[in-house]
């Protein structure tokens, strides 16, 4: 049987053993080529892969270091508005997206607000940190007859929680997009991919949605969100729900502190108008002397740097100064006079008074009657008149002095209180039994020196300080405002160490404490609203103000500052009524102001 012509074998013939050797030789040479070529083959193949695989780890290690990164700036970041910002904008450089849109869910959980609005190609931002409020009404998330609204893209998101990625918003069903193509049509703009992703908290809760527009390749031509992005920028939207959450929670609670702070003084405010008054107008000026000297260029201030949160710490020590006076009762916070109690004593002896007098009517008549019966028509009754006109004219001077002496406006020198004392010593008889005029009591509150309070009483007005100590010392403070007790009670303190409740010295006295202090005495000074003094003009003030600088009470370069930046004429204008404020002069230089608007003029 003949074989077919593809299966004929060509024979090889050899002649002698070189061939052979030839032959082998050959065959040797064109295996190591056919091996070398397919080992390069094989090189170059694997090579392929193993560059392609670096390549792929490489871009994944790169996109994971980025998303820790951006999730720990996230954490970092404390402004609201920077935050959202900043997640708008780390959404479209982790997708090269040119738009990007955030909403964040009402509390009611029935809408979302537009919180940013970018877009790169047309140069458009609203929101954040932009200055720009969005003018656009919230977004919905359910119609009018209750259903939900999954018609809008955004509003399913939120919804549904799960994300959504389209190719084209213009070839898409199902989802609503007349909005987006009107503002195409206003701006020329032309929108096309989109990812839409859930802002999902750590307790699962969907809080805002983060909607990106028109992902771009190297050459600005617009492509699809990439799949495995698409993961990446739901696990960077799960971290900016969780450091937006916590943002917002650090937020509401320096909102709540606030507020507490500020129903404390409310409550000293329902409890003595004065006092109310007085927390107001301290803490607020602490806080221009404060930022002043923050703010200064002077050499003399160039190491007075707080930070935010200690400038927030003094604050809050301001307010909190007299929070101490809650306990303090209100008859002595508000002792107009030196015999108020629940009321003004005053009244009782001008009603002893006036029995007294009627006493030595009655006695005068009486003597009256005698002499008429004794001596008939003929009766003189000039000496008797005399005599009780004396002891009348004598009880009114007496009861002019009381009144005087009852104010505590004036310095009882020891000739005072000796007229006091002798004024206590006359009678008066009440149900048959004869009564010293003043009490004992009485006696002792009209002998008070200076102002209206005993000893006993300021010794209670005193302890307010260390009470304020106490109180705020029982309260968790965070780190940042670990030192609000101290600064809130040191404020009596003294350089020279003599004041109360712990005669601290200057070296234990932080220029906060010190200007805490000088507030303190200056509104207490001027201020026109207390019931037991005038405000004090800036003239009288400071004449006051510059004693206890000399002795040592007050922080001479604080207090220099004060008058020198213009801050007490500032605070002059607001809070001193006109008749207050007057010329005055400090440390040899004359100020004059004219007018409760006039400009500090330094001659």
């Amino acid at each position: 049987m003949q074989t077919p012509t593809s299966e004929k074998k060509t024979r090889v013939k050899f002649s002698d053993n070189d061939d052979i050797e030839r032959f082998v030789a050959n065959v040797k040479q064109k295996q190591k080529y056919t091996s070398d070529i397919i080992d390069k083959l094989n090189n170059t193949f694997f090579d392929g892969v193993l560059h392609e695989i670096k390549q792929f780890t490489e871009n994944q290690v790169n996109l994971t270091k980025e998303l820790i990164k951006i999730g720990a700036a996230l954490s970092a970041e404390k402004n609201l508005d920077a935050l959202l910002e900043m997640i708008v904008v780390e959404g479209m450089n982790f997708t090269n997206a040119d738009g990007g849109t955030l909403y964040i869910v009402s509390p009611d959980e029935k809408s979302m607000m537009f919180k940013i609005l970018q877009t790169r190609s047309l140069n458009f931002k609203m929101g954040g940190t932009s200055g720009k409020d969005i003018p656009f009404p919230p977004l919905q998330l359910y119609n009018s007859d209750g259903s939900r609204n999954e018609q809008q893209v955004s509003a399913y998101v939120a919804l549904t929680g799960e994300s959504v990625n389209i190719v084209d918003v213009y070839k898409v069903e199902g989802f609503d997009f007349k909005g987006t193509r009107e503002f195409d049509k206003r701006t020329g703009y032309r929108s096309q991919s989109m990812l839409v992703v859930p802002l999902r908290n750590h307790l699962s809760e969907i809080i805002g949605v983060l909607q990106l527009l028109n992902a771009q390749d190297e050459k600005n031509k617009t492509i699809q969100f990439y799949k495995n992005y698409q993961s990446l920028v739901e696990s960077l939207a799960s971290q900016a729900a969780v450091a937006i959450t916590n943002t917002s929670l650090i937020s509401e609670l320096s909102n709540l502190l606030d507020s507490f702070i500020r129903s404390t003084a409310s409550a000293i405010d329902e409890k003595s108008i004065y006092t109310g008054g007085h927390v107001r107008r301290v803490a607020e000026l602490t806080q221009q002397i404060a930022k002043a000297l923050n703010d200064s260029k002077s050499e003399k201030w160039a190491d007075f740097n707080l930070s935010e949160a200690q400038q927030n710490e003094l604050r809050i020590a301001a307010w909190m100064h007299d929070i101490g006076k809650i306990t303090t009762p209100e008859h002595v916070v508000d002792k107009a006079t030196k015999l108020e109690t629940i009321v003004d004593r005053i009244d009782l002896v001008f009603t002893r008074a006036e029995i007294l007098k009627k006493d030595i009517e009655i006695e005068f008549l009486n003597n009256k009657i005698a002499l008429l019966s004794k001596s008939g028509a003929s009766a003189n009754f000039e000496d008797i008149e005399a005599q009780y006109k004396e002891k009348i004219n004598s009880i009114n001077e007496d009861i002019k002095f009381i009144k005087t002496a009852n104010t505590g406006g004036e310095f009882m020198e020891d000739a005072k209180i000796n007229k006091i004392k002798e004024i206590a010593t006359k009678t008066i008889k009440i149900n048959g039994e004869d009564k010293q005029f003043l009490t004992p009591d009485e006696v002792q509150n009209l002998s008070i020196r200076r102002g209206t309070l005993s000893d006993s009483e300021r010794e209670i007005i005193q302890n307010h300080a260390k009470l304020t100590i106490k109180m705020l010392s029982q309260l968790p403070w965070p780190k940042s405002l670990k030192m609000v007790p101290f600064l809130a009670g040191a404020h009596h303190e003294t350089l020279a160490g003599t004041g109360y409740p712990n005669k601290l010295k200057a070296e234990d006295l932080p220029t906060q404490a010190r200007i805490i202090a000088l507030a303190d005495i200056f509104e207490a000074l001027t201020a026109a609203d207390r019931p037991y003094k005038k405000g004090k003009t800036l003239s009288e003030a400071f004449k006051i103000l510059g004693f206890m600088v000399k002795d040592n009470h007050l922080d001479k370069d604080i207090v220099n500052f004060f008058v020198e930046s213009g801050l007490a004429v500032e605070y002059a204008k607001k809070e001193l009524k006109e008749e207050q404020v007057d010329e005055f002069t400090y440390n040899g230089v004359k100020y004059s102001v004219s007018g409760i608007d006039a400009e500090a003029l330094q001659q």
